[in-house]
């Protein structure tokens, strides 16, 4: 049996809401916490089990919102309760990041740290894990802040993307030659085309001691939150602290608070079966299928010249359907989603015109 480096550590991001698999993902139940694809396992669940391998199970942090912390102790009973970091407020990546580095350094001042979404779909772990070591030995031996970049497959206009520039001692290693936004069809198969340009998984790796001077550097406002409670950081007065200090931290992403700023920034550009499972398409694309191409999310449906549908019903019921045609019909009980699959960018408008309407009821 492998030993395991006691000095890495992973972080799982599992605060989101899932906003785009609405009704199937609600707001007590975003999609991390769904076993979408029946095998008995969340996506939450399929995080920590493809990092357990790798990382010593008593360095795996969760870092959710204080609202799920029951959902997290449900799923993921191995993970000891001083490991799961509730946050009092939404304030994206960059404020959650900072503060699980916070409460890893402050008990290792020798960590790396590789940062995950616990949403992602990621079907060859093998080659996951071998992409996972050789970043690790990456960063513990560069001083450098290494994101995952995904070889795409197709001119994806949902991704971020980033640019490789320099080659590094190290096979499949580059510096980061630029961040680019989600960019409209042309513009995707131009990047498609050049072989330079590679999608942006949301997965992280570096030392404890890199992203600290990196936050510092590039992201002071949320540094300065954090740092009035230096001494708390792995002590019982870190939550009370956290609890009134961290809604104060700003809003924004790690890519806009450090990746983009930071000039030591390499990319390990992987092929392991990646997807961001962000839209019902992605969830499509990546299930099982019948001969009519229809997919069915652990749920029973009689579909007559019906095709290219998916269907995620919660319950006992029975969906008929005839004459259907690449739609999403998703059944969450009091809410019933039916919808085209090439309107389902209208979902999030969907969700906000839900919420004006009748508040929270069908959030």
């Amino acid at each position: 049996m492998e030993i395991k480096n006691t000095h890495r550590y992973c972080v799982v991001m599992c605060g989101g809401i899932g906003s785009r698999f609405w009704p199937y993902s609600r707001t007590d139940r975003p999609k991390q916490f769904i076993d979408f694809f029946g095998t008995g396992r969340s996506l939450l669940q399929m995080t920590y089990d493809r990092l357990e391998p790798i990382i010593p199970s008593e360095n795996i942090i969760v870092v959710t919102n204080e609202s799920y912390a029951q959902l997290v102790r449900e799923q993921l009973p191995q993970v000891k309760v001083e490991n799961i970091l509730l946050e009092p407020a939404r304030r994206n990546t960059a404020p959650c990041i900072a503060w699980a580095v916070y409460h890893i350094m402050a008990k290792d001042p020798e960590a790396s740290i590789i940062v995950t979404p616990s949403d992602h779909l990621i079907t060859r772990e093998r080659e996951f894990e071998k992409a996972i070591v050789s970043g690790f030995d990456f960063v513990e031996s560069h001083d450098a802040l290494l994101t995952l970049g995904i070889s795409p497959t197709r001119p994806e206009t949902g991704y971020g993307y980033i640019q490789v520039g320099d080659e590094t001692d190290t096979e499949s290693i580059h510096k980061v030659k630029t961040f680019t936004e989600k960019p409209n069809l042309e513009l995707a198969k131009v990047f498609l085309s050049t072989g330079e340009f590679f999608w942006n998984s949301g997965i992280f790796l570096w030392s404890g001691k890199a992203i600290m001077e990196a936050l510092h550097k590039y992201s002071p406002d949320v540094t300065a939150v954090l740092d009035k409670g230096a001494d708390t950081f792995g002590t019982a007065g870190e939550k009370a602290f956290i609890a009134e200090a961290f809604p104060s931290c700003p809003a924004i992403s790690i890519d806009y608070a450090v990746m983009e700023k930071a000039s030591n920034v390499y990319v390990e550009t992987v092929t392991f079966g990646w997807n961001d499972l962000g839209t019902w398409s992605a969830l499509y694309d990546n299930s099982p299928k019948n001969r009519d191409g229809n997919v069915t999310q652990n749920c029973r449906v009689m579909a007559y010249n019906s095709k290219g549908n998916i269907f995620a019903v919660n319950g006992d019921k029975l969906v008929v359907v005839d004459s259907l045609e690449d739609y999403i019909i998703a059944d969450a009980g009091d809410v019933l989603l039916i919808c085209p699959k090439a309107n389902e960018q209208s979902i999030k408008q969907m969700v906000n015109d839900a919420k004006v309407t009748f508040g929270d009821k069908y959030l």
